[in-house]
């Protein structure tokens, strides 16, 4: 029943789709998946493919979840072969190599490898909007950007210090005069242990390390949403810190099943959504956060998010143009172009 099923499903989505996408790839519009191949060959590849696909450990893993716990059981409409990894370069070297069909990464980490790679791997969908948040000793007063001036922050390096220097000089101050940002913890889970520990008073932290430093230390409150002050001098919802991506090689030669599997990441997403202890549950048993007690206390500051297509693109374009001015090297030092995002129509 399975194959019957796994056939069925192949076939209705390549019968819908090819009325319905233009070719992949063009230079001057974002890129759309082909689907000119007989439904036969959709069939054929459906029925003997394993789609690889790689999940970062933490929250861009979040929505992946009941995805994987679907699969497992043997509930999922493809055959996939899932696996969790602690570090993003090993996730990159896969799609290289092409054991990773499809993964999940931090936004800044998808444009560093189309621009490393030439443009092998496209976006097909955001998972993740901003986690970051500036956490404060309770004994301090702070409610505003203006509130630092004069202060050291603490803030691990790479993005969590690119997005906090942005709106640290967007809301008028200037790093190294106004306010210092120290990045003498540069890991995110070496600054948690210090911040927990009451070492370090004012610090910029992801969640889910946000909550677990607050259940460490009850003095701690999350002073700044910084999402939300993102909002307030930068396009609206363009904070976006997590996505998919899929080698461009098997968007092209799987049209079909790229969009089943986006249909079921959708339905991974909402249902964490829907079900936060049941998802947490199931965070843990994959392997992508060690306690589901914390994923699902965190899990509503997480800002866990499935957008694709125009709305993905322009979110994601708007991130990048504040990103390169900050910090090009964080992106592969350019602007991914159009062909980037893989949209299904």
């Amino acid at each position: 029943m399975k194959t019957l099923f796994k056939r069925f499903s192949a076939v209705f989505l390549a019968v819908i789709m090819i009325a319905a996408l233009a070719a992949c790839g063009q230079a001057d519009t974002p890129a759309a998946v082909e689907t000119d191949a007989p439904v036969e060959s959709s069939e054929s590849s459906s029925d003997d493919l394993t789609i690889n696909v790689m999940v970062l450990n933490g929250t861009t893993g979040f929505g992946m979840a009941n995805l994987m716990y679907s699969a497992q059981n043997g509930e999922a409409a493809l055959d996939y072969n899932f696996s969790v990894e602690t570090d993003a370069s090993s996730v990159t070297a896969a799609l290289i190599n092409g054991s990773a069909d499809i993964a999940a990464l931090p936004t800044n980490a998808a444009a560093a490898l189309y621009n490393k790679t030439g443009g092998t791997v496209q976006v097909v969908a955001l998972n993740t909007r901003g986690v970051l948040y500036l956490v404060a000793d309770s004994s301090l007063e702070i409610s505003s950007f203006e509130d630092l001036r004069g202060k050291t922050v603490y803030a691990p390096a790479q993005n969590p210090t690119f997005i906090f220097r942005y709106l640290c000089e967007a809301n008028g101050l200037t790093p190294g005069e106004d306010v210092v940002i120290d990045n003498s913890y540069a890991q995110p889970a070496d600054l948690n242990t210090a911040v927990s520990s009451g070492a370090v008073q004012l610090a910029v932290l992801p969640e889910p390390m946000v909550t677990i430093a607050s259940s460490a230390n009850d003095k701690l409150t999350a002073a700044l949403d910084l999402t939300a002050e993102w909002d307030k001098v930068a396009p609206a919802g363009s904070l976006v810190q997590g996505c998919a991506v899929v080698r461009r090689e098997f968007a092209e030669a799987h049209p079909a099943e790229l969009a089943c599997f986006l249909n079921e990441y959708k339905a991974s997403v909402e249902a964490l959504t829907a079900d936060v202890q049941g998802s947490a549950e199931k965070i843990q048993e994959a392997g992508i956060f060690a306690k589901a007690a914390i994923a699902a206390k965190a899990i509503p500051n997480c800002n866990i998010c499935f957008i694709d297509g125009a709305d993905m693109q322009s979110a994601l374009a708007a991130f990048y143009e504040v990103m390169y001015s900050v910090a090009p090297d964080s992106i592969g030092g350019s602007i991914p172009g159009n062909d980037f995002y893989c949209v299904l129509g």
